[in-house]
């Protein structure tokens, strides 16, 4: 046995002794870094990577990302990672906009949650619309806000509105699944962190990698505030 090995006075190991330590020792350490990752992963944090624009400029192309297990209920503002099931066959990130229960309305540019109007520095500075949630072709009708979030669930965006497939869309389908409102147990978790960019050159076509400042990694997230507060 390997364990026998080592107790071993070391002059009296043979070439194959000392191979079989070393194989051990690398099995050990292997076995340890792997139990490490998956506690890390499971209670701490996980990396995943953004894929197209939908939430720029907060998040861009080829991002990395440091997601935390969702604590709690989600709220307003937080940058999400859904696994639901959705027509892209792929978990996406959106930020959280209305909870269980909250009515979201979208009308002359801006977004209202409880006829809150929303203070969202955050978000690209292209014009507001309810869009793509507008018209279902298969159903004939005019999809009109405000609407209802249905308990359990979320109303998500992304940050670039006007390029962002999201909640908004739920009634392009006769089915309402094509990403539409999301169930909680859906959510893997909270974007907390980005440290890096590994997006390809628009000129030379390679990828490479781009580390953001210190004070640029966190993500900001956001809390459910009126834009004008003497108005409220």
């Amino acid at each position: 046995m390997p364990q026998d090995l080592t107790k071993k006075d070391k002059k009296d190991l043979t070439i194959g002794d000392r191979s079989v330590i070393n194989v051990y020792d690398f099995a050990s350490v292997l076995a340890t870094a792997l139990v490490a990752i998956m506690i890390i992963f499971t209670f701490f944090f996980r990396v995943v990577g953004v894929k197209g624009s939908s939430m720029v400029p907060t998040l861009t192309d080829g991002d990395w990302l440091m997601v935390t297990p969702l604590n709690g209920k989600p709220q307003y503002g937080q940058v999400v990672i859904v696994t639901q099931p959705n027509s892209f066959n792929e978990p996406v990130v959106k930020r959280v906009i209305a909870t269980g229960g909250q009515t979201i309305d979208i009308r002359d540019g801006s977004v209202y949650v409880d006829d809150v109007l929303l203070d969202e520095p955050f978000i690209n500075t292209d014009p507001i619309t309810g869009l793509p949630m507008q018209t279902n072709p298969q159903m004939g009708t005019q999809a009109q806000y405000p609407v209802t979030v249905p308990q359990g669930k979320v109303f998500v965006m992304g940050d670039n509105r006007e390029n962002s497939a999201d909640s908004r869309s739920f009634m392009l389908s006769p089915t309402g699944d094509t990403l539409g409102f999301i169930d909680e147990n859906y959510i893997l978790g909270v974007v907390k962190v980005r440290p890096f960019n590994a997006a390809k050159d628009p000129v030379t076509g390679k990828q490479s990698f781009h580390w953001y400042p210190t004070d640029a990694w966190r993500i900001r997230q956001a809390a459910l505030t009126p834009k004008n507060a003497e108005e409220a």
